[in-house]
């Protein structure tokens, strides 16, 4: 009986010396002493006189000494077994030590020998090997061009080829390229992000630029230019109203949706009138304005910009622009001397806008003292006064009473040439308060007479405390209406245009464009909400982004918070939320003093650690600006 042999076990070759014989399986000692039971059938050949501790090192040395090619070449195509081959390659019956190189070089050589059995092979057909060996020298290569990258990389060195590929590494990374893993194992090496990476190679000269192409890199991967289209022509044919409208708006608003007016009614009664811009009646459903009104679904704001949901040529002839007898749909309140709603009219129409008037300029003139007074110096100041005292009347009706709304303070950020400018502005001002009344007014009874008349329309419900979109009418608990439609800014909403359709073919008496559970309607609201949802996270984040770099602007080390519960805490003199690990237990309202250190401009993220907390007597905030 022979005193060792060669055989195969999970995979793998291995020797040992045999210590019992049952037939069937062998009991065997490997070189390192470890003792196993093998099945007989494993054993490839048996063999004496071997010294076993070099044997494997032996065999495997002359393994490397065989040309896999030339073996290839030997083999013919049909399936052989070793003894066959070891006979052919050797010329003669192989030793030992031959007949387990040449199985270690079979086995170690998958891409040239196809396994048949225990000992047996198959040489891979010439296309496939030709296809194989082409795969490894790729896969060499790319090893030595990543070697390359990273080496680039880590020197601080951008390669030319990752510069059009940089917004899909920063963004979107291809995880099997050769780029990202050799970008991934850079940023190993140094400890730091792909944007940072980027950054110190000089190829982010922009972090605002970093945050707002990953935005268009998601939202707009075509760019925010328009593509040529016609312009929607503005009907002419229309009744034009007796009336003098002015708009409210910011001096940067070039989409001017509502505009109001105050006139007498044949009854005696005031005729408040809200006039909603109209570009439904140029943009037919379907249409090629349409189609990039639909994609885009709503105009996009952050502090130094904004992303319009329209083409501009599409905006200039529906929006509200003074001097003009622009198409509208408007909604007549005929108010009793009481202050209640007597009657309520919608038309179609060409509104008269004698002018457009801005926010910062009415603030002055429209103030609670000059309201008090009852002398409102000003072109329209009769009827501003009209519309603020019908305003703390709708939200009495809405609301049992009036809101106090400077629980929380607004912020204005600005931005003139790259230097940030952050001003607190108080909220229900009367300018807020008649514009939001008003919208909510027109809203609400539009979403009425469309629910009341079984016309489909996409509705703004709140239940349980949230709130979304829906297809069914329903109550809006925050705003306390029993139905609530956006319709008021079509120049800006997709769902204020759709609805805006099927008001119009309301008032005309005509079939509406949509019908209920129509999927043009149906995913229009869900494709609106979700962009809602991601452009209002975009300008929450360009916001931290404008107050962080205000921070950094005025090398502010220390700031006052105020407690909102826990750890979580909000800047006194900027629209800022941040967590503060340090922070003790306090209750909700605490002021505190805390040091900002570590501003991050790329994670949007700094370090606050609590110094103190504040008495509410010597409470003083930094004005921002």
């Amino acid at each position: 009986m022979s005193k060792n042999v060669f055989y195969e076990e999970e995979g793998a070759f291995k020797v040992g010396a045999v210590l019992a014989d049952n037939d069937t399986s062998l009991q065997v000692e490997a070189p390192h002493g470890k003792r196993s039971k093998i099945k007989a059938s494993a054993v490839l050949f048996r063999f004496d006189g071997a010294r076993l501790g070099e044997f494997m090192g032996a065999a495997q040395k002359l393994a490397e000494g065989i040309d896999a090619d030339f073996l290839w070449q030997c083999c013919g195509g049909e399936e052989f077994s070793h003894e066959t081959l070891e006979r052919e390659y050797f010329g003669r019956p192989a030793t030992p030590m031959e007949s387990a190189g040449l199985l270690l070089k079979l086995h170690g050589a998958p891409m040239y020998f196809y396994k048949k059995g225990r000992g047996r092979y198959k040489a891979a057909p010439p296309d496939a090997l030709k296809a194989a060996l082409a795969s490894v020298e790729r896969k060499r290569r790319e090893a030595e061009q990543r070697a390359q990258y990273v080496a680039s990389l880590v020197e601080g060195k951008l390669p030319p080829e990752f510069a059009p590929l940089q917004s899909q590494l920063l963004y979107k990374p291809e995880k099997q390229g050769i780029e990202w893993k050799a970008l991934e194992e850079a940023c190993e090496r140094l400890k730091t992000t792909p944007a940072k990476l980027f950054e110190r190679c000089g190829a982010l000269p922009s972090s605002h630029d970093y945050h707002l192409n990953r935005f268009l890199f998601e939202h707009f991967p075509r760019g925010t230019a328009f593509p040529g289209l016609p312009a929607p022509a503005a009907p002419q044919d229309l009744p034009v109203a007796e009336v003098a409208a002015f708009s409210i708006d910011d001096v940067t608003t070039t989409e001017i949706d509502d505009a109001f007016s105050v006139t007498k009614s044949p009854t005696g009664n005031l005729r408040i009138g809200i006039h909603i811009a109209a570009p439904a009646l140029g943009i037919a459903p379907d249409s090629a304005v349409d189609a990039v009104a639909r994609e885009r679904l709503s105009t996009v704001y952050f502090p130094g910009g904004k992303i319009t949901m329209l083409p501009d040529a599409a905006i200039e002839a529906f929006t509200l622009s003074e001097r003009r007898q622009c198409p509208a749909l408007s909604l007549y309140l005929d108010v009793a001397p009481d202050g209640s709603i007597a009657a309520r009219t919608t038309r179609i129409e060409r509104v008269p806008v004698a002018e457009n008037l801005r926010r910062y300029a009415l603030e002055e003139a429209l103030s609670e003292d000059a309201l008090a007074a009852g002398r409102v110096e000003h072109r329209f100041g009769e009827a501003l006064t009209v519309l603020w005292r019908f305003a703390r009347a709708l939200e009495e009706a809405r609301r049992g009473e009036t809101t106090d709304f400077e629980a929380r303070p607004e912020y204005s950020i600005t931005i003139e040439n790259d230097r940030v400018r952050i001003v607190r502005r108080r909220r229900g001002t009367p300018i807020d308060r008649i514009v939001s009344e008003l919208m909510i007014q027109v809203n609400s009874a539009w979403g009425s007479e469309l629910a009341q008349s079984g016309t489909a329309a996409i509705y703004r419900v709140q239940d349980a405390g949230k709130v979304r979109m829906s297809t069914v009418a329903a109550g809006h608990a925050g705003l306390g209406v029993e139905s609530y439609a956006w319709a008021s800014s079509p120049l800006r909403r997709y769902v204020d245009l759709v609805n805006q359709r099927q008001l119009i073919a309301l008032a005309r008496g005509e079939a509406a464009p949509y019908r209920a559970g129509d999927e043009a309607l149906l995913s229009a609201m869900r494709d609106f909400e979700s962009a809602h949802e991601a452009y209002g996270e975009f300008q929450r984040q360009t916001d931290r982004y404008w107050c962080l770099r205000w921070l950094l602007q005025e090398g502010v080390s220390t700031v006052t918070a105020t407690v909102i519960r826990e750890s979580l805490v909000r800047f006194d003199a900027l629209p800022l939320v941040v967590r503060v690990p340090s922070l003790p237990a306090l209750e909700p309202g605490a002021r505190v003093e805390l040091a900002v250190t570590d501003v991050d401009l790329l994670e949007l993220m700094l370090h606050c650690e609590f110094r103190g907390q504040r008495n509410p007597e010597s409470f003083a905030t930094r004005a921002a600006g």
